[in-house]
């Protein structure tokens, strides 16, 4: 019985390896709403909108930014932007560089991130926005921020 369920498995595995490894198109519409999340995502960031952030951000969102702090879940997510857009201030800017889908309703944004303060210096950094479709609305899911390294 062992040996004929391997056998299934190993049949099957190509498979299922080749749905799994789905590399889907972007199309147009798609890239437009996605950018249009980000676009909101910076507008309720540049103006404490808490509803609208509430709005594009799931349930479980969580965030981990270059300070290295982890948010889990919208509250702290949304406590934690509020913060860090009131002790770090300056002019963000989010230019999307890449959009990809690993699923129909999943998606993967890569975004340069800066922040020009007062004093005209310029804080570089990249974001990865980890998307889902809920119920036919993207939302942001996860937030990666990084700060390059200086070698």
């Amino acid at each position: 019985m062992n040996k004929l369920l391997f056998l299934l498995f190993f049949i099957q595995f190509p498979n299922i390896s080749i749905l799994v490894a789905q590399n889907l198109k972007v199309t147009e519409k798609t890239k437009s709403e996605l950018m249009a999340l980000i676009d909101s995502y910076s507008e309720a960031r540049d103006k404490n909108d808490t509803v609208l952030l509430k709005s594009i951000l799931t349930a479980d969102v969580d965030q981990l930014v270059s300070s290295g702090e982890w948010r889990e879940g919208i509250s702290e997510a949304v406590e934690g932007m509020q913060k860090s857009s009131y002790t770090n201030v300056g002019a963000r800017t989010l230019t999307v560089e890449k959009c990809r889908l690993l699923m129909p309703e999943v998606g993967i944004i890569d975004a340069r991130y800066q922040i020009e303060s007062g004093d005209g210096s310029i804080r570089k950094m990249w974001s990865t926005f980890f998307v889902v479709r809920e119920k036919g609305k993207w939302k942001i899911s996860a937030i990666r921020n990084m700060l390059p390294s200086s070698q």
